[in-house]
């Protein structure tokens, strides 16, 4: 199978790269408005083959994605220190609505991933270009958020994260929504276990988790400049669970039609895209905090020029 990456700077790099170690596809094409940028990062990813899978790396252009079967977009300008990723929104929808009609052309039947912040409006902004069935536009949305949660909760209480069940809904930013009421390890109430293991748990600890889910990126960010390999790993998975129809739960982006705009719900998605939304058990403030993000997004969607 063909995945095309458009935006070959950090976070298309680094998804690449975690698609060549993870074999998530057979053939995979770098687009970037600087090609020698593209070609440079198409040949060292290439280089990595021999030592992990005989993954076919290339620079190519927007014709050389017929085929495709997902084109992961990550193509705009990164989130500076400080700067929210809703700040991001005037300096990118104007690449999109460059970027995504030319992918369209070249390869209408892709499911098109979208990456580049700020991804629910750019999610929104994808579906709202056209010419496209409900499910083929994704947004990678709170499924990092969601990855960081479990891997907080996991260290809290010392398992793999993979034991660890639970969500972040809504924007993939400041107003996003931790679901702590039906969160789980090993099918219990995260309170209830760590009180059956005399493991410290109160209010204090899980405000502490979900701000620093919350402040993660702004953290990394500070450090070292931008946020890369998580979500680059992620998009690998979301990549491969297209490709491989597999099915899999994930708080992915996308319009909801109670809600209005794209926002993260757990979703099914396989290979046509995003197949069918699931419930998840909220509380009352939590259904009122996820309104409240929805709401965020649809303040910001309606400031777009041209945006309905």
């Amino acid at each position: 199978m063909k995945v095309g990456i458009v935006g070959a700077g950090f976070v298309g790099a680094a998804a690449g790269y975690a698609m060549v170690l993870r074999n998530s596809c057979r053939e995979l094409v770098l687009i970037d408005a600087n090609k020698a940028k593209a070609e440079a990062e198409a040949n060292d990813l290439q280089h990595a083959t021999p030592v992990s899978h005989p993954v076919l790396v290339s620079a190519g252009e927007y014709a050389d994605l017929k085929g495709a079967k997902v084109v992961v977009v990550t193509a705009g300008v990164n989130q500076r220190p400080g700067e929210s990723r809703l700040d991001l929104i005037g300096r990118n929808v104007g690449v999109f609505r460059q970027v995504i009609p030319r992918i369209i052309a070249a390869e209408p039947d892709a499911v098109i991933l979208i990456a580049t912040n700020p991804v629910d409006l750019l999610t929104t902004v994808t579906e709202q270009i056209g010419g496209l069935r409900p499910g083929q536009v994704i947004g990678s949305g709170t499924t990092l958020d969601t990855a960081r949660f479990r891997a907080l909760v996991a260290d809290h209480v010392g398992v793999d994260a993979h034991h660890v069940h639970g969500y972040v809904l809504g924007e993939h930013g400041d107003s996003e929504v931790v679901a702590w009421s039906s969160a789980t390890v090993a099918g219990m109430r995260i309170a209830e276990y760590c009180q059956s293991l005399n493991i410290p748990w109160d209010t204090a600890i899980r405000d502490t988790i979900t701000e620093n889910v919350r402040t993660a990126a702004y953290s990394i960010i500070k450090g070292k400049g931008a946020t890369y390999y998580g979500i680059g790993a992620v998009l690998a998975n979301i990549t491969e669970r297209i490709i491989r129809d597999q099915r899999a739960i994930l708080t992915v982006s996308g319009t909801h039609e109670r809600y209005g705009v794209a926002l993260s719900l757990p979703r099914v998605v396989g290979g046509k895209g995003i197949i069918a939304e699931v419930g998840v058990a909220l509380s009352e403030d939590e259904l009122r905090a996820l309104q409240a993000s929805a709401d965020v997004l649809s303040t910001a969607l309606r400031s777009i020029p041209h945006a309905p």
